[in-house]
């Protein structure tokens, strides 16, 4: 079975490194088509290739007006030279496609495609997005999604047939748990007191300022907030108390992993969101867990793995974070959840079970 993923942005290098070492564990010849990871050295392939083909000209700092432009510039060429790659695979697995209204048009022909939705459906789309995002679905053989509940938004807000859309859950970050650790982040100065995480990009869906705002009334205790900002946040770290500490930067695999071992508890505030990498790698870490109720953050709830508040609640976030801080007993019956979670349903074994038969069963149709 061979089978190229490919994510040309790399938007999700550590999500496409585990899945393709988890593919090649199981039997199947699998090559990586992406470009260069421009914030630090991408995984090393672990039983696959790798090749570099997208976005080679490309110029500017990350997220600068100059290299969106320039990557705009040579999509649809790279599109189109790697549609003529595509002719040594069987089947093909993108998991980005970040330009719906132009990508429909420029996907590879004659064999299997399977698109996993990361992000289900855009957020606030216009008419012409949803209607591009739709047509992009449907040229699909398969769609995955990591949560039934963005299975049912497809289903029920697209129209895509049932049987078309699959859920396989996201895969916890096992590789950072085996990565060596390194220090904390040098910005990070650590009392010994508890430690609540937020980790990931900081964008205003995150639910950053309502997490801010909880804190405060908090004591004995320190919260970080590990992440480069997508937007100014001059005035929420100005609100911010003095046991709030940032790193405003991309940090190392190795600072990620010190940051979870040292933290007491993981949050995730989110206004929305489907499925996260974070969860992913919080699971891993076997990270005891705060998160709000959307998306197919309740279905991790549901398994014991999670504390759920309503989003968009200080109040209720705040309830929640002092009761699990002054409750060790119940942080580890999390913990144990987490790992349980990690080492079942979530881990990148089962994961590459279940999409290796579902590229079987397209790939027999097609015999």
């Amino acid at each position: 079975m061979r089978v190229h993923v490919v994510d040309p942005s790399a938007y999700t290098p550590a999500y496409d490194h585990a899945l393709c070492a988890a593919l090649a564990r199981e039997g199947v010849e699998v090559e990586l088509f992406t470009s260069r990871f421009v914030h630090a050295s991408a995984p090393a392939p672990d039983g696959y290739a790798r090749r570099e083909l997208f976005y080679r000209a490309a110029l500017g700092a990350p997220s600068s007006r100059l290299r969106r432009a320039t990557k705009l510039a040579e999509h649809v060429p790279d599109m189109l030279r790697y549609r003529a790659a595509a002719a040594s695979a069987e089947l093909v697995h993108f998991q980005w496609l970040a330009l719906p209204q132009l990508d429909a048009a420029l996907l590879p022909r004659r064999r299997p495609l399977v698109l996993t939705a990361h992000d289900v459906l855009a957020r606030e789309p216009s008419a012409r997005q949803r209607a591009a995002q739709r047509r992009l679905y449907r040229r699909m053989d398969a769609v995955i999604v990591h949560s039934e509940h963005g299975r049912r938004r497809l289903v029920e807000e697209l129209g895509l047939p049932p049987a078309s859309v699959h859920t396989i859950p996201h895969g916890a970050f096992e590789h950072l748990v085996s990565a060596p650790s390194g220090p904390l982040p040098p910005e990070l100065d650590d009392n010994g007191a508890p430690v609540v995480l937020c980790f990931g990009l900081i964008r205003p869906y995150k639910g950053v300022d309502v997490l801010v705002e909880a804190w405060q009334g908090i004591s004995g205790a320190q919260l970080w907030i590990v992440g480069r900002p997508r937007y100014d946040i001059a005035a929420l770290r100005a609100r911010a108390g003095a046991t709030v500490r940032w790193v405003t930067r991309y940090v190392s695999d190795g600072e990620l992993a010190a940051c979870f071992r040292r933290a007491d508890v993981v949050v995730l505030p989110y206004r929305e969101i489907e499925q996260s990498g974070v969860l992913a790698t919080a699971l891993a870490f076997a990270s005891p867990l705060v998160l709000s109720d959307v998306g197919g953050f309740g279905e991790v709830a549901a398994a014991g793995a999670a504390r759920l508040v309503a989003p968009g609640d200080p109040h209720a976030l705040r309830a929640a974070l002092t009761g699990l801080l002054a409750d060790p007993a119940e942080r580890d019956r999390l913990a144990a959840a987490a790992r349980a979670l990690a080492n079942g349903k979530w881990s990148w074994q089962r994961v590459a079970e279940r999409t290796k038969a579902l590229y079987a069963s397209l790939l027999s149709c097609t015999a």
